[in-house]
C-alpha cells in the first residue's frame, strides 16, 4: 500500500524546485542524479525530470542540490 497526502504526493517524498534562471550549466546535478535532472540541449541549463524525490533517493537528490554552485535546486517537504 502506498501512502499519499491530500495532493496525491507520496508521503516521505520531497518536492524538487528548479530555478532555471540561476543555472550556469555546471552539470553537477545531472551527473549525480540523472534520474531527476538533465541538461537542456540548447543552453545546458538544468531540466527537472521528476517533481518529487522518491523516499529512497532523497539523500541523492539533496547531494545534487548541494553541489549546485548557484543554488538553482531546492528540496522542500
Amino acid at each position: 500500500m502506498v501512502n499519499t497526502n491530500e495532493e496525491g504526493q507520496l508521503m516521505g517524498t520531497k518536492k524538487i524546485t528548479v530555478f532555471s534562471e540561476r543555472c550556469i550549466a555546471a552539470g553537477n546535478c545531472y551527473e549525480i542524479a540523472p534520474k531527476y535532472f538533465d541538461q537542456d540541449p540548447e543552453d545546458g541549463t538544468v531540466l527537472r525530470l521528476r517533481a518529487d524525490a522518491e523516499a529512497g533517493d532523497e539523500s541523492l537528490v539533496a547531494r545534487a542540490a548541494a553541489t549546485c554552485p548557484v543554488a538553482a535546486i531546492e528540496l522542500a517537504e
